[in-house]
């Protein structure tokens, strides 16, 4: 997931599988880590993480270091497009591999932020240019963005064919299919082949309409670097404060965010990866549930693991994953010795 030390990763991993364990415990019934707030009886939202993480974070980062926007009038020179198209294939190990991460993320299913994560964390870690992300490399904004597309168009895959949705946005797709009596399913493709494939070219369509709204749309953004930085932290806080509130309209909410800036400033200022944190956040209490269901399924037994060929590969490649990066590590060192060796 980063560059990080592994014990960093692992720590900020730990706090997020921490954070997801709060609530209600769906096993059992007890609450859990709640200390008297029946406000966290379902626990943290992952929105409000990831406000208080990325949003009043970086504000309180942004005021430390004094940054100033120094911005200038802004347009759309067609020579510096067509020449960034024309660099995006150079990126196509990136592309694929986002995509392949995307596509298994939104059939998981996980959604499209935690599919940025994990494919931007993978990218910085692999690329040869890792410490540039961040600061204008095109590789880092190829890499999460890919995956954020694969997995929002993915998602839909189960929701059509199976009727579970993989994603808060194929979920609201799925009442409005049921609203108008379409139900989703293997027969959906037989029944309502001209709804199907009409939504499918819609896809197309639309990623068409996006980039020319995009194109038009930029010098706008842009001209927003000439607002001074006092007027528009503000605003930031100000539209981070309604988006927490609006949630559940709870102002425990908001005080959460806050929290999660701070922590989020932590991390950055102590160099703890916030990807493994955020992505722990998402999927931690579903790890929890699938697992304690397969022991429950097996009374304790760990073979249903190695039921199958299927799972057993499943889990042989997560184990394969996990000490990739040591492997790694131990070849670069003996790559490094040998290179110094007369």
């Amino acid at each position: 997931m980063s560059k990080e030390p592994p014990f960093k990763t692992v720590a900020s991993m730990m706090i997020g599988f921490a954070l997801a364990a709060v609530g209600l415990d769906s096993m059992t019934g007890q609450l859990r880590l709640t200390f008297g707030f029946t406000e966290l009886l379902n626990g943290f939202d992952f929105l409000i993480a990831v406000i208080g993480l990325f949003g009043i974070g970086e504000i309180l980062l942004t005021i430390e270091e004094g940054l100033s926007f120094k911005g200038g009038a802004a347009g759309i020179n067609p020579k510096v497009v067509f020449k960034t198209w024309a660099e995006l294939p150079r990126y196509w190990m990136t592309s694929l591999r986002s995509c392949v991460i995307g596509c298994w993320m939104g059939i998981s299913p996980a959604g499209a932020t935690p599919a940025s994560f994990m494919s931007y964390g993978i990218a910085k870690r692999v690329s040869k240019h890792g410490d540039r992300f961040g600061r204008g490399e095109i590789e880092g904004v190829v890499a999460p963005e890919t995956a954020a597309h694969a997995a929002g168009t993915s998602a839909l895959l189960p929701m059509l064919s199976l009727g579970v949705p993989g994603s808060p946005t194929a979920a609201v797709l799925l009442g409005g299919l049921l609203i108008w009596g379409l139900q989703p399913g293997p027969l959906l493709f037989v029944e309502q082949k001209e709804f199907v494939w009409g939504l499918i070219a819609s896809m197309y369509l639309g990623n068409v309409v996006a980039v020319v709204l995009v194109l038009l749309t930029v010098p706008v953004f842009a001209a927003l670097m000439r607002v001074p930085f006092f007027i528009i932290a503000p605003l930031i806080v100000i539209i981070c404060t309604v988006g927490a509130y609006s949630v559940s309209n709870s102002y425990l909410d908001v005080v959460l965010m806050m929290g999660f800036g701070v922590l989020g400033y932590l991390f950055k200022k102590l160099h703890y990866p916030l990807a493994p944190l955020v992505l722990a956040i998402v999927i931690g209490d579903k790890a929890e549930d699938a697992f304690r269901q397969s022991m429950l399924m097996s009374r304790g037994s760990l073979s249903i693991f190695f039921g199958n060929t299927l799972v057993t590969t499943l889990v042989l490649l997560g184990a394969a994953l996990l000490v990739l990066p040591v492997i790694w590590q131990a070849l670069r060192k003996i790559t490094a010795r040998s290179a110094l060796k007369p």
